[in-house]
């Protein structure tokens, strides 16, 4: 009741209420040492315990038109995930299910039923790799320690850090390349298939739109942006068979990702508010098409709590965007 009561006295009411979206991408059934910012599904149970005890839950579409109506209950939160990966189906879902927390799954289209993105092509070819050394001269990536959890971990890192800028259609090919070359399978169970998608939306679950291919749009000449996000809008609404109005932006940063024509294009789509990765809590007066993101890195519940408090007591940056 203490954090409850807090919470709500943070988060406001009437003209200075604030939303809460909290962001996810991997919920693995057991830690995993490769990827340390993923809370496990042990982690991510009392996670969304502490959130539907002390929060009104609601999908992303909901709360940000309630938002934006000035009737947003007090201390509302979001719970989202982002890219589409099988284990929010298997994991997660049935957490969500089991303390009643809707959620909103943002998905990348061209991923469904098999595929791996880049960044998960670089992550498990580290992962699989058997020598001391990853050797990627021939990809201009040089060669890298691999003999501990520590070394592969700082070796992913270096490689997402060295692909992640550079052109899509290189970077997708070049990870892929790797991944090949490390032996990995083509179809490695990664993502949800359509059907497991059609399964979270039947049971209450918000889909959201990703584009197609996850490209970080600023990237991409224009015409290909407005492509890519009409295209993942598309192919999930001919799935679900109804609309889709909500969006989160590949890798989302609003400085370096995205400018004020992505926004325009999401509006001209159908879209009614999108969702940026930008440390943030969104008010009454947050675009809809910027709406902030909040990223649950502590793992114990007490921190998570604290750190759930602070953040809405925080100052919120407005975000800068290149015409």
């Amino acid at each position: 009741m203490l954090w409850k009561n807090l919470l709500r006295l943070l988060a406001g009411s009437g003209s200075k209420q604030k939303l809460q979206v909290f962001i996810f991408h991997r919920i693995p059934s057991r830690a995993d040492e490769l990827l340390p910012g993923e809370p496990s599904a042990e982690q991510f149970d009392w996670m969304v315990s502490f959130i539907s005890r002390n929060y009104k839950v609601m999908t992303f579409a909901e709360a940000t038109a309630r938002l934006k109506s000035g009737t947003l209950p007090p201390a509302s939160a979001c719970i989202t995930f982002d890219d589409g990966y099988l284990d929010n189906a298997s994991v997660a879902y049935p957490i969500l299910k089991k303390y009643g927390a809707p959620a909103t799954f943002f998905i990348a289209t061209s991923f469904t039923g098999g595929g791996r993105m880049w960044n998960d092509d670089i992550i498990e070819s580290v992962r699989h790799t058997t020598t001391d050394t990853l050797n990627l001269e021939r990809f201009g990536l040089g060669i890298h320690p691999t003999r501990t959890t520590a070394e592969r971990k700082q070796t992913i890192q270096n490689l997402l850090h060295s692909l992640k800028y550079r052109p899509h259609a290189e970077r997708q090919i070049t990870a892929a390349e790797i991944a090949k070359a490390s032996g990995l399978s083509d179809q490695p169970g990664l993502m949800m298939s359509r059907q497991d998608i059609q399964m979270l939306a039947d049971g209450g679950m918000e889909i959201g739109a990703h584009t197609h291919t996850h490209p970080i749009l600023h990237s991409l000449p224009d015409e290909e942006a407005e492509d890519e996000i009409v295209r993942g809008k598309a192919e999930l609404e001919g799935l679900l068979g109804k609309p889709v109005i909500s969006f989160a932006y590949p890798n989302g940063n609003t400085r370096t990702d995205m400018r004020q024509v992505h926004l325009r294009m999401i509006e001209k789509a159908g879209f009614h508010a999108a969702a940026t990765t930008d440390w943030g809590i969104a008010t009454i007066d947050t675009n809809p098409y910027l709406i902030p993101r909040f990223t649950p890195w502590d793992r114990t519940p007490n921190r998570f709590a604290l750190r759930c408090a602070l953040s809405l007591a925080a100052p919120q940056a407005e975000p800068v965007l290149a015409p």
